[in-house]
């Protein structure tokens, strides 16, 4: 109730009561007005669940080469690179739902992934002048110390012959590397020319069955069938001159990190990491590692001797694998062309061939000291 007074025409005061207004009533929320909070709410999980993954799966790079064998460790580091692309997502939804630890977390994802793939994007010795002149010629000069190389997976012996032999023309490939070769398909290749570019070739297979070759424009010397002593697969090598350079070419065929063979693949590339003690070769090793740079056997394979050619050449990734699941992208590095020390890198090209699941990877090489 509420009280005023009042003063009447003989100065007397009266006092009247009147009634309060009574006051409203809260009125409750909405589910309009609840649903920016609850959408905060959910952006905030996600935010904190994707950040969370990003960096342990991007840490995971950094694990011993030992604890890489575990199962499915190698298939989860294989993908490294795509996890930045994930965190960059957790990030953008921390800042939407204002977590601050989500984004820390994202930002320290990022920032490690990005430190660790930068270099594929930076060539501190780029090929000279002279490489980029000499592989554009409409024939192969086979006479200097530039040559332009190929390593492929034919798939069993199921990729378009003829499109290679194509490619070795129009790219002038000077040695060519296949895996996963077959009697067939090595007949088709000859059917189709393959010849008329690289007369010389060594091939040779370790279970009768499935093989691994080298083509080359000039003679293969001192050929071998297994140069690795791989327990993966006969690995076959052989001496190309490159402008007075004896350089030792290898067909590389790891095994796939696949259930069941964890250890034998991490075996498969510690047996490529002792050919680090034939100091008195010159190597270029060019195939199917079934690794990425980002698996550490393949790192202590390299050590400090060999080097990653799309790597050192700041060509940026060279996903090559895998390219005949619909619907899913290229998204690991396997396919490499490695070289020794002193040697450079560039013009690094990643082409589909039909009939493959992995695509070839062509490098211009600089070989002279």
């Amino acid at each position: 109730m509420a009280r005023s007074t009042s003063t009447g025409k003989n100065g007397t005061s009266t006092k009247r009561t009147t009634a309060a207004k009574p006051r409203p009533s809260a009125k409750p929320y909405t589910k309009e007005q609840l649903k920016p909070h609850n959408k905060h709410r959910i952006l905030g999980f996600f935010a904190g669940l994707f950040a969370i993954l990003a960096l342990l799966a991007t840490a995971a790079r950094a694990l011993p080469a030992d604890l890489q064998e575990l199962p499915y460790v190698p298939t989860v580091i294989s993908a490294t690179p795509w996890f930045m692309l994930l965190g960059l997502i957790a990030l953008l939804m921390a800042v939407m739902s204002r977590k601050i630890l989500a984004a820390l977390i994202a930002i320290a994802a990022v920032g490690l992934n990005g430190y660790w793939q930068y270099p594929f994007f930076y060539s501190t010795t780029p090929l000279p002048q002279a490489a980029h002149n000499a592989v554009a010629y409409s024939e192969a000069n086979t006479s200097d110390a530039f040559a332009r190389v190929m390593t492929f997976n034919v798939y069993k012996g199921q990729a378009d012959a003829q499109a290679i032999v194509d490619m070795v023309r129009d790219q002038r490939v000077e040695v060519l590397a296949l895996q996963e070769t077959t009697d067939g398909f090595v007949k088709k290749l000859k059917d189709a020319g393959i010849e008329h570019y690289l007369p010389y070739s060594n091939i040779s297979s370790s279970d009768g069955v499935y093989g691994n070759g080298l083509w080359s424009a000039t003679p293969l010397g001192q050929p071998v069938d297994d140069e690795v002593n791989s327990s993966a697969s006969f690995m076959p090598a052989g001496t190309v001159d490159m402008g007075g350079n004896s350089i030792r070419f290898v067909s590389v065929h790891t095994t796939a990190p696949v259930p069941g063979y964890w250890r034998q693949w991490k075996r498969a590339l510690d047996e490529l990491g002792l050919m680090q003690t034939h100091t008195d070769t010159r190597y270029i090793f060019m195939g199917d590692f079934n690794a990425t740079y980002d698996h550490a056997p393949f790192r202590e394979f390299l050590g400090t001797r060999f080097h990653d050619a799309a790597r050192i050449s700041g060509h940026g990734f060279t996903f090559s694998w895998p390219t005949n699941r619909q619907g899913l992208p290229m998204f690991a590095g396997i396919d490499h062309v490695v070289v020794d020390q002193g040697m450079t890198a560039g013009q690094c090209k990643v082409v589909k061939i039909a009939g493959s699941d992995h695509a070839a990877l062509l490098v211009t090489v600089d070989v002279m000291r």
